[in-house]
This record gives structure tokens, C-alpha cells and sequence, in this order.
């Protein structure tokens, strides 16, 4: 009898596991819902993209293994001729659960009908522009990333831009992982544009990913202290030399993303698995969607009500205060990107750091988490810690084939 019983729990457990495995699957994995709404839309010829023509008529742009974490945001690796890829397509409606909801406008972007029948390039222009001075906030380059903007949105270069283009483009510049990929495009820190179809769009692969750490399944994760499992992603990792240079790549992304050529971004979830490397060890961005225009956090914030400073948070990282007075949170973050990018590195970089620089490392990425504010108030002692830790890095594997 208690055999029997323990046979049963054990059916009823599995079961349950599959069920489960099998409902959070078919959720977050609704790629070819994706592809068919895509493909509906160009065939109608009411988008149009460098990738349409491979995804919908050729088929030699194929979903492969489903890399989503959110329903909203499927992700897939995928193959486009001899390219290898990352696929990412954005079903029509964010859920009304998602804390970043009021950072992009989902809804107005996945019915494709802006801008309308009628409007020519230079009204389309101007769209843009008014656009692109409320994401990122009035200065002096906007002109120069509208024209970027309009160059990506005429895939075929023939020097026009057609509606179902501009369509894509104006879908596709509703979400911030997409504008950081445009700003950043001739940076090594962010992997290649390679084509878009409506707001479904194809990122370079990159080999290395997360940052460190290692995937267990959840069950085992269970289990496992956090500490302990802290301590098992720093196992995972490459040679301190090349985690220097990787730490080097993700404090210069710091650098363009804290008053680029086109404004300022702030890093809301500095994490492993945001980021990746590729042969050379250069750092990547792999998720940027919690990397936001600032123009845009402090509008959204500035109308967010709170009652206390847990309530103005946005991702992991970006954290505001309450004013009680209005019951509305301050537009200024209290950390600036350089100490959530030294928080992030500390663990990684000061284990197997060589012993002649360890303790002035540690004492640098402990001065450099402490900073607070945002890093305008602070330019000159940001930009101080920076330079010093670059260069301490840079110093120490300069000599070395990993630089």
C-alpha cells in the first residue's frame, strides 16, 4: 500500500510539473502567432521591412528555440541565410500587470496605422522629430538622429520612404530596445541591426550569454541559498584578464549611454543576463528594454502617484523618490548607471583579481557603488571614478593577449 501510494504522488507530481512546464511554455513561446500576424500585415502591404521578404515569402528567415521570459516579448534564435540571430517579435498588447507599460506605447504601434494614407516624407519627418524631442528630450543632435531614423526606415535605399516603411519604422520606434539599438549602431557595445519586418525586428547573435552564471532547472534553483548560488555563478566565468576587458566594455557603454551623441539612457536593470560577450570579449547589451530614454523615465515618473519611495520604481534599478507633499515621485533617480554597473561587477571582477591590485580595486568599485545622485549633479566625480577604473584595468591588461 505505501508503494502504491508513493507511485501515485510521484505520477501526480510529474504531472502537475508537465502541466505547468507545458502552460508557462505555450505562454511565453507564441512565435508563429507572431510570424502569421507579421505576414498578414505585408502581404496586405500595409508594413514592409528588409526582413519581410525572407520571413513570409522565401522563408529564410526561421524561428528557431524560443529565448522569451515575457508573453508580450517573444524572442527567438533564429537563422537568416549564413546569419545567425536573434529574433524579436512584440505581440499587440503589453499586460496591464507590467510595471514598464507606460515606458512604451504597444498598443498604438501594433495596429500599424500611423502614419496615415497621404503623408508625405517630409510630414513624416516632422512626426519623427516630435516624436523622437519627447523621448529623448530637446538637443542639439535631434536633427542628425531623425535623418538616422528615416536612412534605417528605407531598407532598400532607393531614396524613398514608402508607407508600409514608415509604418515599420514608426511601430518599431515605440520601443526602447530598438531606439538603443539605432543610437548605438556604431558601437561595439550593442549587436548589429540586422533587418525588420513591422515591429518584429533581427539582432546579431551573440555567442557568449548571460555575462556569467550558469541556467539550472527550476526545481534544482529551488533549493539552492542564494548565496550559494552567487557563488556558483562567479564559477563560470572566463579568465580574470578577459572578465577585465568585458568589465572595460560594459564601463564604456556607461559612458554612451550617460550623455551620448543623442542624449541620455538610464540603465534600469544592470544584471548578467542582460548583457553578453563575443569572441573578441567584447561586451554586448542583450536586453535593453530597461534601458530608457531619461527624458522619457522622468515624464512617466513625474505623473507616477506614490505614497511612499518603494512606489517609484522602475525594472530593478531606477528608483526615485516620493514627494508626500503631491503624492507624485521626483523625476531624479537616486543612483546614477556607474554604480549600478559597479555593483553588478564587484563579485566578478574581484574574484581571481590579481593580488597586486586587488585591494585598490575593491577600494574603487566600493567608491564607485557608493556614489548617489544623478550623474549630472555629480559629472566630475563620476567621470573621475570612471577614468580610474578604466585605467587601472587597462594597466594592468594591457600587455596581455586578451586586450
Amino acid at each position: 500500500m505505501k508503494y502504491l501510494f508513493f507511485s501515485w504522488l510521484a505520477v501526480f507530481v510529474g504531472s502537475w510539473v508537465v502541466y505547468v512546464e507545458y502552460s508557462s511554455y505555450s505562454e511565453l513561446c507564441r512565435g508563429h502567432a507572431c510570424k502569421n500576424a507579421i505576414c498578414d500585415k505585408y502581404r496586405k502591404g500595409v508594413i514592409d521591412g528588409s526582413a519581410c521578404s525572407s520571413l513570409c515569402e522565401k522563408e529564410t528567415l526561421y524561428l528557431g528555440k524560443c529565448l522569451s521570459a515575457k508573453p508580450n516579448n517573444q524572442v527567438y534564435s533564429g537563422g537568416w541565410g549564413d546569419l545567425e540571430g536573434v529574433i524579436k517579435c512584440q505581440m499587440e498588447e503589453v499586460p496591464r500587470y507590467d510595471p514598464g507599460a507606460e515606458m512604451e506605447h504597444r498598443k498604438e504601434a501594433s495596429h500599424f496605422n500611423k502614419p496615415t494614407k497621404g503623408t508625405s516624407v517630409e510630414k513624416f519627418r516632422e512626426i519623427v522629430l516630435s516624436h523622437l524631442k519627447t523621448k529623448v528630450g530637446e538637443q542639439a543632435n535631434l536633427e542628425d538622429l531623425v535623418s538616422l531614423v528615416l536612412f534605417v526606415a528605407d531598407y532598400n535605399k532607393d531614396g524613398l520612404i514608402s508607407l508600409p516603411e514608415a509604418r515599420s519604422m514608426w511601430a518599431l520606434l515605440q520601443l526602447n530596445e530598438f531606439l538603443l539599438a539605432v543610437v548605438l549602431q556604431d558601437r561595439e557595445h550593442a549587436p548589429r541591426l540586422l533587418g525588420f519586418c513591422g515591429d518584429l525586428y533581427v539582432m546579431e547573435k551573440v555567442p557568449y550569454t548571460p555575462l556569467y552564471g550558469i541556467s539550472l532547472p527550476w526545481v534544482v534553483e529551488l533549493w539552492i541559498p542564494a548565496g550559494v548560488r552567487r557563488s556558483m555563478d562567479q564559477w563560470f566565468t572566463p579568465s580574470w584578464p578577459r572578465k577585465a576587458k568585458i568589465s572595460i566594455g560594459l564601463l564604456e557603454l556607461v559612458e554612451d549611454v550617460f550623455h551620448g551623441t543623442f542624449g541620455s539612457f538610464l540603465m534600469c536593470d544592470v544584471s548578467a543576463a542582460g548583457f553578453g560577450y563575443n569572441d573578441r570579449h567584447d561586451l554586448k547589451v542583450m536586453d535593453a528594454h530597461h534601458i530608457v530614454p531619461e527624458a522619457t523615465f522622468q515624464e512617466a515618473m513625474r505623473e507616477r502617484r506614490c505614497d511612499m519611495d518603494e512606489d517609484c520604481l522602475y525594472g530593478v534599478d531606477c528608483r526615485t523618490s516620493c514627494d508626500l507633499t503631491k503624492h507624485r515621485c521626483t523625476p531624479e533617480v537616486t543612483r546614477p548607471n556607474l554604480a549600478k554597473a559597479c555593483g553588478s561587477l564587484k563579485d566578478y571582477l574581484l574574484r581571481g583579481a590579481p593580488s597586486d591590485i586587488q585591494d585598490e580595486l575593491e577600494k574603487q568599485l566600493y567608491a564607485c557603488i557608493a556614489l548617489k545622485g544623478s550623474a549630472e549633479q555629480m559629472e566630475m566625480e563620476h567621470s573621475l571614478i570612471l577614468n580610474n577604473l578604466k585605467t587601472l584595468l587597462w594597466k594592468k591588461i594591457s600587455h596581455t593577449k586578451d586586450s
